[in-house]
């Protein structure tokens, strides 16, 4: 059956030019967002380590702005109830400058690289995505705690804008494990499907960016390299320990993170085309077959 959102490329009652143009206002097919999302796993699968280790470096010293903007823009704010919906706003800072920077960021991963584990299905691509995700996460979170340690040298910030550091940075670490790993899988589902939007995004691209960080940020959800940066503040100003950044904040959010984007996200949207993929790969053999016979 025709998709109704394309329909107008292919319309008898237009042009050619017509329909050329129809079609590049008509929102992609499933499938072909979910192999524009794909090649980018590919592409980032190839990548060497080193050139993996400085790119997630850089996205995890970018993350460390997330938490600095919201702080500032909180410390300048009068105590209302409606503060956290303005200071929200600064939490889309470090997402904006990582994507559309093209800096390796772990929770994109958990959707873009596990597209080529699915496809493939065999234990090379298996491996390389786990190394990946090893190198670009133990990165991301060494990128946060050199941004967290920047914001504690003396003197660099005004006293009310310390204040709000710390207190943002004591509420990255929870005390309940559950509730943390299912705010976690909000967040990780979330930041997986704008990456799943984005390729339709076109124009919309920093709109796209902006509204769903937003969402994560004045939700309080709980984002792994966003929070680490909050959560190795409070541990490098003695307001928490190592063993809470790990047991209260590390290990809920990294196990709700890969469930929000690999379990709902990566896994759903690649089994609604994986019955198409599969016709399509069936009949691209076929036609070998025909242009070959001697196959």
């Amino acid at each position: 059956m025709p998709d109704h959102r394309d329909a107008g490329g292919r319309s008898p009652h237009l042009s050619e030019d017509e329909q050329g143009q129809a079609a590049e206002h008509s929102t992609p097919h499933a499938l072909v967002i979910h192999e524009i999302v794909r090649e980018d796993g590919e592409a980032a699968l190839r990548r060497p380590v080193g050139a993996l280790a400085w790119s997630a470096l850089a996205a995890g010293l970018s993350m460390g702005f997330s938490f600095l903007v919201q702080a500032v823009l909180a410390a300048g704010m009068p105590e209302t109830a409606w503060r956290h919906l303005v200071a929200g706003l600064g939490y889309c800072t470090g997402f904006v400058i990582v994507i559309l920077g093209r800096q390796q960021l772990f929770t994109e991963s958990t959707l873009t690289v596990v597209l080529p584990v699915l496809m493939h299905r065999d234990g090379r691509t298996l491996l390389t995505a786990l190394r990946l995700w090893a190198v670009v996460l133990a990165v991301n979170v060494a990128g946060t705690i050199a941004f967290a340690a920047l914001l504690i040298v003396p003197g660099v910030f005004q006293a009310e804008v310390v204040h709000s550091l710390q207190t943002l940075a004591m509420e990255a670490i929870p005390d309940a494990f559950w509730p943390t790993v299912l705010r976690a899988v909000f967040a990780g589902w979330l930041i997986a499907l704008m990456v799943w939007l984005l390729p339709s995004a076109r124009s919309a691209r920093l709109l796209t960016i902006l509204f769903i960080s937003y969402i994560v940020g004045v939700s309080r959800l709980s984002h792994i390299i966003a929070g680490s940066v909050e959560a190795a503040y409070a541990v490098l100003t003695h307001h928490a320990s190592v063993q809470d950044f790990i047991a209260r904040f590390f290990a809920p959010t990294l196990l709700g993170n890969i469930i929000g984007g690999v379990s709902l996200v990566a896994m759903i949207n690649h089994a609604a085309v994986a019955s198409e993929l599969e016709d399509r790969h069936e009949a691209g053999h076929t036609k070998e077959r025909v242009a070959d016979p001697r196959a």
